[in-house]
């Protein structure tokens, strides 16, 4: 038998658990300590490696750059040169003697003299004399032959002459089997008098012309690369290993094969791009500036991130060495850390485990196992009604009246699976019901077993779900009742229902989807009647590939939030017989889709209309009350009852847009948008036939205005009161209109 002291002794060990030893939560909490230790460690020599990386990219570009700059520089002082090379040769006393007294013995001379030069001039590919029309008179290579001279450039009409040069855009031309870009420099032979004697063209090699310059990084790890503005290559071709969306063919377009870095080369004038492959560094150059043109191109060079992270590989080991060692010294201290704690917290084990036990929200007993309690905390004692001192040394048998079946079972259950759940029900004043579970647990030192038993009152839920089953048997009524949400999806359901729209249980399905699409069209209209009037009613008949054969009484009621929107909508059918025939277009019929306005909301709907859609409505009143039938006091509630009736056929069909109005007792406004004079009364005339076919017609009277802007709402009923007068007056019409026409000469047609 369990003593009372047994539980208050920090020596006395109640379960295994309060053994100090690895518990689970240890290992875990261990582990995700250093989990996140390691990958603090990898993320931050991540960085560190990345960051050093990066920093050799930056340096590398920074060197490049001004190595460009370089270049950039020497190349425009090497086209000038060439400007003045070419005028040297347009100057020369040969090609003048030449041009004096023209001669085959003179032009062998011009051209021994100019291909002595080719041979030593490395980046000159050949010179070229046209005569003042453009035809080429001889030149000291084939492969330029079909060139022709820009008609700009001729005659009288150029803008450059005399000492200038043209520089012509790069090119390319086939030489000895090969593809050789090239740019030509023109220049002008003019007579004393400015008249032209001749052009002399120079053709210079771009790729010679940069070998010339010779680049400290004109190598494998940083090649150099010549652009025009719109992307083809012209220079730095066959590169050991290029990228592979990298332009390698003369004449390929980097605007094609890398876009990316093309977008940025052509909205910036120099600057850096880094990809996942390589680092990019480019500079826009201006080789030559003549007359209304600029001869720009782009120098581009670029390193790959493979030769940076080679170059970076020792400190890369080094780091890596390092945040290896400091990750083992963080983990051992970590692990000592841990084995601190639990020796420290192993000695007040059985203290904190008993005050979490007994000091909590959980109704708790310790029984020992012949079944005697040795212990309660006090949220025990208020549900079982009873002190702790009576509770103590008690059977837990005969607190929890258990029969002698039942409690076999629990002991059965202990003795095989360590546990035992379940729901007690307790005889007293409240009939309280307990969700009860017991474990068996064991002490590591003493040997002996005690059941720990938790519970928890839970009458109220027991409860809540019997009221929930009487409800449930209470909503299985004769009547098919649904409920909704606001937007008509289906969430609850009697088997009436079910039963009636053959849903088998399904309910992922909307009302409107088991109505009909007419319904799903005024859905937006019921709901606003809904929120005003609290409900919406309506005949429904069967149509195509519907669920019911019946003629439907449908209902829905609403259930509002605090805001006043819809939260829940209450839905009940009864077959029934259709008191008016429907319509041949509608299986809805009997309804009051559309709220019939007060004259106050209407104006202030009217009021809000844009100036062009009042221009084009029209305004009609309807006099229902026939003149010696409705005149007495006691005939106002059937007066009443033929308004209902009329305002219900005008609502079958009323259009979408048009606005219907109580104006007074026997007076109906309809505010007819985006309807002309002809519509309006083409429109009454339907009107009219319909209330005829439901015998409502007898007696009325419809008087259509058409709006003169600006114009209130009471002016315009008062317009539409003088096309009423009219009717009324009228013998052999009913349907009168006023102010339709555009001009105000004729207001009464």
């Amino acid at each position: 038998m369990a003593k009372r002291n047994s539980v208050s002794s920090p020596n006395s060990l109640l379960i295994s658990s309060q053994a100090a030893r690895w518990s689970q939560q240890h290992v875990l909490s261990l582990l995700s300590q250093i989990l996140i230790l390691l990958i603090t460690v990898f993320i931050v020599t991540h960085m560190v490696v990345s960051l050093g990386e990066r920093r050799l990219q930056e340096d590398w570009a920074d060197q490049r750059y001004s190595e460009l700059q370089t270049v950039a520089s020497l190349a425009s002082d090497k086209a000038a040169f060439l400007q003045f090379r070419t005028q040297t040769f347009a100057k020369a006393e040969l090609l003048r003697q030449y041009l004096e007294q023209p001669s085959q013995v003179q032009q062998q001379k011009v051209i021994e003299s100019w291909t002595s030069l080719t041979q030593n001039i490395p980046e000159l590919l050949g010179l070229s004399l046209f005569d003042p029309q453009g035809k080429l008179r001889f030149s000291t290579t084939d492969s330029f032959d079909n060139m022709h001279i820009p008609a700009t450039l001729l005659g009288s009409g150029r803008n450059m002459g005399g000492s200038d040069i043209y520089t012509s855009p790069m090119s390319f031309t086939p030489i000895n089997g090969l593809l050789e870009p090239y740019f030509y420099q023109l220049s002008w032979i003019e007579n004393p008098d400015q008249s032209i004697k001749g052009y002399l063209v120079t053709y210079n090699s771009i790729t010679k012309l940069l070998e010339t310059i010779k680049p400290a990084f004109f190598n494998q790890n940083s090649p150099l690369l010549l652009l025009d503005t719109q992307g083809f290559l012209f220079a730095g071709a066959n590169q050991p290993e290029p990228l592979s969306n990298m332009p390698d063919n003369l004449g390929s377009s980097l605007k094609q094969t890398f876009p990316d870095l093309w977008k940025v080369m052509a909205m910036n004038n120099y600057g850096q791009f880094y990809s996942d492959e390589a680092t990019f560094v480019y500079l826009k150059v201006e080789l030559t500036s003549q007359y209304e043109t600029k001869r720009e191109y782009f120098l581009l060079s670029y390193i790959r991130h493979d030769d940076i992270a080679s170059r970076y590989l020792e400190w890369r080991l080094v780091i890596l060495i390092a945040g290896a060692l400091i990750a083992l010294l963080a983990c051992g201290l970590i692990i000592l850390r841990h084995l601190f704690v639990l020796e420290r917290r192993a000695k007040h084990n059985s203290l904190q485990l008993s005050h979490g036990l007994f000091n909590s929200e959980i109704s708790c007993l310790i029984v020992n196992d012949n079944g005697r309690i040795g212990s309660a905390n006090l949220k025990a004692s208020k549900a079982l009604a009873l002190p702790i001192d009576t509770l103590v040394d008690r059977s837990i048998q005969r607190v929890l009246n258990l029969d002698d079946e039942l409690f076999k079972r629990i002991k059965e259950a202990l003795a095989h699976h360590q546990q035992w759940r379940g729901e007690i029900n307790i005889d007293s004043e409240n009939n309280t019901t307990l969700q009860a579970h017991i474990r068996s647990e064991l002490s590591p030192y003493t040997k002996e077993c005690y059941w720990l038993i938790t519970f928890e009152d839970i009458t109220v839920l027991y409860e809540s779900q019997r009221q929930a089953y009487l409800f449930q048997l209470l909503s299985e009524s004769a009547v098919a009742t649904a409920l909704t949400d606001a937007n008509g999806k289906l969430i609850k359901c009697n088997s009436k229902f079910d039963h009636l729209m053959l849903l088998n249980g399904e309910t992922n399905i909307a009302i409107t989807e088991l109505l009909g699409s007419e319904l799903n069209e005024q859905w937006h209209n019921i709901c606003s009647q809904i929120s005003v009037q609290g409900e919406w009613s309506a005949q429904i008949m069967p149509f195509t590939q519907s669920r019911y054969s019946q003629c439907l009484k449908t209902t829905l009621s609403g259930q509002l939030a605090y805001d006043g929107d819809i939260e829940y909508l209450i839905c009940t059918f009864e077959e029934t017989q259709p008191i008016v025939a429907p319509h041949k277009h509608s299986n809805v019929f009997g309804h009051r889709s559309a709220i019939v306005l007060r004259i106050n909301e209407l104006e202030n709907h009217f009021n809000h209309l844009s100036e062009q859609t009042k221009i084009q409505s029209s305004l009609l009143v309807m006099d229902i009350n026939p003149e010696g039938i409705f005149s007495h006091m006691g005939n106002v509630s059937q007066l009443e009852k033929r308004q209902k009736d009329i305002e219900l056929q005008l609502l079958i069909e009323l259009p979408q847009n048009y606005q219907i109005s109580q104006w007074q007792l026997g007076k109906l406004v309809i505010l007819l948008p985006d309807t002309d004079a002809n519509r309006a009364h083409q429109y009454a005339t339907n009107v009219m036939s319909r209330l005829d076919e439901h015998h409502l017609s007898e007696g009325i009277n419809i008087g259509i205005a058409g709006y003169v802007s600006p114009q209130s709402l009471e002016q315009y009923l008062a317009n539409a009161e003088i096309a009423l007068k009219r009717a009324k007056q009228s013998v052999d019409q009913n349907i009168c209109q006023a102010f339709t026409r555009t001009t105000h000469t004729d207001h009464l047609n």
